[in-house]
């Protein structure tokens, strides 16, 4: 099906889109597409860098009559969040993306389909091998490992890029122009605890399934369920009234994904099977009234199962299912200053509950640093009242808006001019690689955009064509309007 893709228009970045999609590359297994895109540039005969961690630099010269233009950087990452259906077959490791075509949009058959930040990366690639784009000199910039960690920007050495604007393409709205972003930190709570023979007999798998979703940045304000964060509700609920034990806990995959699915082993007297049974087919219906507008799918399935022997001990129980309900999951602040801008949040984004060991991660967002640090606490604190251990990292800075920078004015003014209404110019929630690469290039002017991509992070990812082209064309004319050195 990928073939009907080739035939869309812009031809040559929806060909290197399809090239590159051909390539498995989840986040920290980039070895294939590093290799892929050294030879791309290599093929072309333009001076090609790969630095130490596998950023790759591919420089181009101007056009003529563009010389004296200012040098740009344009800049995507390589990576891609790698997601799929519970019931969607598919290696990651091994296969490039099913993609096809469904009226006005580019769909993944039950995955993520990489248009984050692949179309970025694919545009840059038609540059790069164009022979008839006017541009001024071109350093392309390629990172690696955006999606979980930023570990490629946040390892780019100073010295390395000369140009003196930055359009990063990894914004996923063709009528805004991004020009900040909040910060970000990894929360990790691990721990072991006690198992013990289970006092029943009967054991139940219990699913949470078929949510919405989405980037947990991005997407965090639309109030979207959290499967880890139902999935404990509702064993909470349980243990409230019936003496049930917990075999395992397993929701959620990444951090910067709202955890779609949860699955849970529990084990019941069983005089009270059925009352279990009934007490969670009551709570779905709950769930799924407050759910009914932003996770209409949503499913609760409670089947038999093997018992496996061993549950958590009851006490040790009691503190981890208070510890996650206590801990921050959404909105944390909204911006007092930017309407409709959220400031802090928190996504409970993966719980793993098994064998006597746990491993909770978060990933905790903020455009205010100090504010981001109180969001750490709160949730560290939750976890200490069970005695995990909390280890921090992928820390990485926001990116502070600059909105008198002449770059900003130049986009806006044209954005009017091809398409007869005004652009917006925001900040969003999102991580976003610009405040990291600042650090070492703090004179660049920074501006990010892109064209329409929906459900970023989850297998309802889907790109608008006809937005593409929107977005190919405001590129094309932004080149040649780069001022003069």
């Amino acid at each position: 099906m990928n073939e009907q893709i080739r035939r869309l228009a812009p031809s040559a970045l929806w060909n290197h889109f399809a090239d590159l999609n051909a390539v498995p590359r989840p986040s920290k297994k980039e070895k294939r597409v590093i290799a892929f895109m050294k030879a791309f540039g290599e093929g072309l005969n333009l001076p090609t860098i790969v630095d130490e961690v596998g950023n790759v630099i591919i420089k181009k010269p101007a056009t003529p009559g563009m010389e004296d233009r200012q040098t740009i950087v344009l800049q995507s990452h390589l990576d891609m969040v790698h997601q799929k259906n519970g019931d969607t077959v598919f290696d990651f490791d091994q296969q490039g993306i099913d993609m096809y075509v469904d009226g006005d949009w580019v769909k993944a058959k039950g995955t993520t389909l990489g248009a984050d930040n692949g179309i970025g990366v694919a545009s840059i690639m038609s540059l790069l091998a164009s022979a008839d784009i006017a541009h001024p000199a071109i350093e392309a910039l390629f990172t690696i490992d955006e999606e979980t960690g930023m570990t490629g920007a946040l390892s780019l050495k100073g010295g390395l890029l000369d140009g003196k604007i930055m359009l990063n393409l990894d914004t996923e709205e063709d009528n805004v122009l991004t020009i900040g972003c909040a910060g970000g930190i990894d929360i990790t709570a691990t721990g072991n605890y006690p198992m013990v023979p289970p006092k029943g007999n009967s054991a139940f798998r219990i699913s949470v399934k078929g949510l919405t979703g989405g980037h947990s940045g991005g997407d965090i304000h639309l109030g979207r369920g959290n499967a880890n964060k139902l999935m404990n509700r509702m064993l909470l609920s349980l243990t409230k009234d019936y003496s049930i034990g917990i075999a395992e806990v397993n929701g959620g995959s990444l951090r910067n994904a709202i955890p779609r699915e949860s699955v849970a082993v529990i084990i019941a007297d069983e005089s009270n099977a059925a009352k279990v049974q009934a007490a969670v087919a009551t709570l779905t219906g709950i769930l799924k009234q407050e759910y009914n507008h932003t996770d209409p799918n949503l499913s609760v399935t409670i089947d038999a199962t093997n018992n496996p022997g061993k549950v958590m001990d009851n006490a040790f129980q009691q503190k981890l299912l208070r510890s996650l309900y206590a801990c921050p999951n959404g909105i944390y602040r909204m911006s007092p200053e930017i309407s409709g801008l959220v400031q802090s949040s928190n996504n409970l984004a993966r719980v793993l509950i098994i064998d006597g060991s746990y491993n909770i991660q978060c990933l905790t967002r903020s455009s205010v640093d100090s504010e981001k640090t109180d969001l750490s606490d709160a949730i560290s604190s939750a976890f200490e009242l069970m005695d995990a251990t909390l280890t921090f990292g992928g820390a990485y800075p926001g990116w502070e808006p600059r909105p008198d920078a002449p770059i900003i004015r130049v986009m806006s003014d044209l954005y009017q001019e091809l398409f007869h209404e005004p652009v917006l110019v925001n900040a969003v929630h999102a991580g976003l690689e610009c405040g990291i690469l600042g650090t070492n290039y703090p004179h660049i002017q920074m501006i990010s955009f892109g064209p329409n991509i929906f459900g970023a992070h989850s297998p309802d990812e889907r790109a608008q064509i006809s937005s593409v082209q929107k977005f190919w064309s405001f590129l094309l004319e932004t080149l040649k309007r780069i001022p003069k050195n």
